[in-house]
C-alpha cells in the first residue's frame, strides 16, 4: 500500500511535464521531492509526450488539423516564424527552445512537419530535457528554499 502512495506522489510532476516542462519542477517543490527525482520526473514527462507524437505525430497532425483547423491559413504569421526559427537553428535549436517557449507537444510537432528522423528528435529533445530540467528544478528548489528561509512560505512548505 505504501508504494502506491509513493508512486502516486510521483505522477503528477510525471503527467505536468507532459503538458508544460515547467509545471513539473513546481508541482515537485509543492511535494517536497528531491533534485534527482524532480530532474528525471521533469525529463521523463516530457520524453513520453514527445515519444508519443514522435512516432504517432503525423497521423495525430493530420487529424487535429482535419478537426479544428478548417480554414487554416497557409501562411500566417506564426507559420512563418516556425519556418524562421527552423531554418535558422535547426533540430537544435527548437529543443533547447521548448522548454522555454513552446510546450513539449509544441516542440515535438515542430520537428515533426519539418520531417526530422524520430531518433534525431528523440536524442536532442533529451539533451534539452535533462539540461533544462536540472535548470528548472535547481531553480525552483533554491528558490523555495530561500522564501522559506525568509518567512515568506508557510511553516513545513
Amino acid at each position: 500500500m505504501e508504494t502506491w502512495a509513493e508512486i502516486a506522489k510521483y505522477l503528477p510532476v510525471f503527467a505536468l511535464s507532459m503538458v508544460k516542462f515547467i509545471f513539473g519542477p513546481l508541482a515537485a517543490a509543492s511535494l517536497n521531492l528531491g533534485l534527482l527525482p524532480t530532474v528525471l520526473l521533469t525529463a521523463g514527462g516530457m520524453m513520453a509526450s514527445v515519444a508519443l507524437l514522435t512516432y504517432g505525430g503525423a497521423p495525430l497532425r493530420r487529424w487535429l488539423l482535419a478537426r479544428f483547423a478548417k480554414n487554416r491559413r497557409r501562411f500566417s504569421a506564426r507559420s512563418r516564424r516556425m519556418v524562421r526559427v527552423w531554418r535558422r537553428y535547426g533540430m537544435w535549436g527548437v529543443a533547447v527552445l521548448t522548454p522555454l517557449l513552446f510546450t513539449p507537444i509544441g516542440g515535438t510537432l515542430i520537428a515533426v512537419s519539418f520531417g526530422e528522423r524520430p531518433a534525431r528528435i528523440m536524442y536532442c529533445m533529451l539533451a534539452a530535457a535533462l539540461f533544462w530540467g536540472l535548470v528548472f528544478s535547481y531553480a525552483v528548489l533554491y528558490l523555495r528554499g530561500t522564501l522559506s528561509q525568509w518567512g515568506l512560505l508557510p511553516a513545513g512548505y
